[in-house]
Order: C-alpha cells, then structure tokens, then sequence
C-alpha cells in the first residue's frame, strides 16, 4: 500500500506522520513517502534567511529528516520528495499524478473564519485528492 505523509514542519504533521506510521506497521507491504511543499509565497523569505542555496536545501531537508528517522526505526520503506509551489494546489496535483492509497496530513485548527479568510491547505486537499485522507488534529 502506498502511503503518503504531508508535512510542514509543525506538530500537528508530526502527529499525522506517527499516525501513518503506525498504521503503516502493521499493513503487509506498505510503502510511506514524506511530502514537502516549499510554499512559493514564502521562498523570498526563506532565502533572505540563509546564506546559500544549500543551506536553503538543508533546511527544507530538516523538515522531512524526523519523519523519515521516525519510520526507519520501525523498519517501514520510506522516501522523501520536497516540492516547490502553492502548498495545497502543488500536493493535490503530485498525489493524484503518483496513485497514492491514502494520504495523511496534519490540520493547524483554524476556526471557521480563519478558514474562510485564510484557506485550510488539509481542507483543500481533503476535497481534492483522489485518494482517502487522514488529517490529524
């Protein structure tokens, strides 16, 4: 079963990751891979941040490498993707393209308001995706 995990770096993806994780143990075959998206409205930020494109890289990589450690420590197959764009547009797209079984993502808990003036990445991808999502509070 292929399974993919969207982080950004928060608790909450955190707690998604482990979720899938542990549901990934004990599925016969499963294979997890961590999603980054690198939010294009950010990037001019992240780079005035750091001093060279690698440690932009590094970065970036800092994210993922929790969840790929977590997953090897329970013996599961996992592979790490970082993707630049729109978060929500960007993951929505890679993971109906890659036929993932199920996806899991964590939610910030935006109240209603927050949700309609901001837009809920999870919610967008809930909607979208071609695949059964998890999201984790």
């Amino acid at each position: 079963m292929k399974l993919a995990i969207a982080i950004d770096g928060s608790e909450n993806a955190l707690r998604a990751a482990k979720h899938a994780i542990f549901l990934a143990k004990h599925l016969p075959d499963a294979t997890l891979e961590v999603i980054y998206v690198a939010d294009v409205n950010k990037a001019a930020d992240d780079r005035l941040h750091t001093q060279s494109p690698e440690s932009l890289q590094l970065r970036r990589m800092q994210k993922v490498l929790p969840i790929v450690k977590l997953a090897e420590e329970q013996q599961l197959t996992i592979t790490s993707t970082i993707l630049k764009g729109n978060p929500s547009t960007t993951l929505i797209d890679y993971v109906n393209t890659n036929d993932f079984e199920g996806l899991f993502v964590g939610s910030r808990g935006l109240n209603t308001f927050q949700e309609m003036m901001l837009g809920s990445v999870s919610h967008k991808v809930m909607k979208h995706v071609r695949c059964p999502v998890t999201i984790v509070k």
